[in-house]
């Protein structure tokens, strides 16, 4: 599901702020979306995660990690794909870095469906206090009082907050997100932030699958040991991505996105099982 997170919130005293799932403003927004340096969509970002399914209703697929020196480099390759698991019923286009509104469903609260497109990775969290071994990124501990709130009437909607730190509960529905053994660890997926629109989509991360036959309610979920090399490798200070997308869409949006290129296989996936 997905969450915006403000930067600029600390999680000095405790988690004192509601903490918004959007990390940058609409003018960064606007900037990324038109390209830096004539790079399109990708604009200044180092480090990319690739995730390709079958089709819009496709739940299995894979991702690829890869990198560049700079936004006039070429990607390159880093590391095994892994199989990854979306929504229970696909994907569907979200509201990220690049607004896409062309064939294909469009992501609305409770479809069961991942958002396709390009998108900003936020926070990593966790419920220990110590964050994972080389983590790079932001992190924020899961203690028992923080929430993902999926509610669309709520001021706080697509948000994690803490709940003892908010002013009113408005609130009927939320993820307890120190409650469930999937968000052990995870990596927000910044989608539908700066602004928040109404319905569009909420709580949307990376996180453990169940299995490799298993689906989500609309995040991107995968190996425990998997998503933990990911979060060990991504460096906020290389602005790293998330794309998703079907298998036509990438094929139709790779060059006018300045997506990677080489598809060929590299091995076997890394097909590793969760504990």
């Amino acid at each position: 599901m997905t969450t915006r997170f403000v930067r600029s919130a600390r999680l000095a005293s405790g988690l004192a702020l509601a903490i918004a799932l959007c990390a940058a403003t609409a003018s960064a927004q606007r900037q990324s979306a038109t390209g830096s340096r004539g790079h399109s969509a990708l604009g200044d970002s180092r480090q990319l995660l690739l995730v390709i399914t079958g089709d819009w209703t496709s739940v299995a697929g894979t991702l690829e990690r890869f990198e560049r020196a700079n936004a006039a480099g070429s990607w390159k390759p880093v590391g095994a794909r892994v199989p990854v698991v979306v929504g229970r019923s696909g994907l569907a286009w979200g509201r990220g870095v690049q607004t896409e509104r062309s064939a294909g469903p469009t992501k609305v609260e409770g479809d069961g469906k991942a958002p396709a497109g390009i998108f900003r990775l936020g926070t990593v969290f966790g419920q220990s206090a110590d964050k994972p071994a080389a983590a790079a990124m932001p992190y924020l501990f899961l203690n028992d009082n923080v929430e993902c709130v999926d509610d669309a009437r709520s001021a706080h909607y697509n948000q994690l907050v803490a709940k003892p730190h908010v002013d009113r509960v408005d609130w009927t529905s939320s993820e307890k997100m120190w409650a469930e053994p999937l968000y052990k660890w995870g990596l927000v997926v910044e989608h539908n932030a700066a602004p928040v629109e109404t319905a569009a989509g909420s709580c949307i991360f990376l996180h453990i699958w169940r299995g490799p036959g298993s689906a989500t309610a609309g995040c991107t979920a995968m190996d425990e040991s998997n998503l933990l090399d990911t979060i060990a490798w991504l460096d906020g200070a290389k602005h790293p991505l998330l794309v998703q997308l079907p298998r036509a869409e990438y094929e139709r949006l790779k060059t006018a996105w300045g997506l990677p290129t080489n598809k060929e296989p590299r091995g076997p996936l890394a097909t590793r099982e969760a504990p």
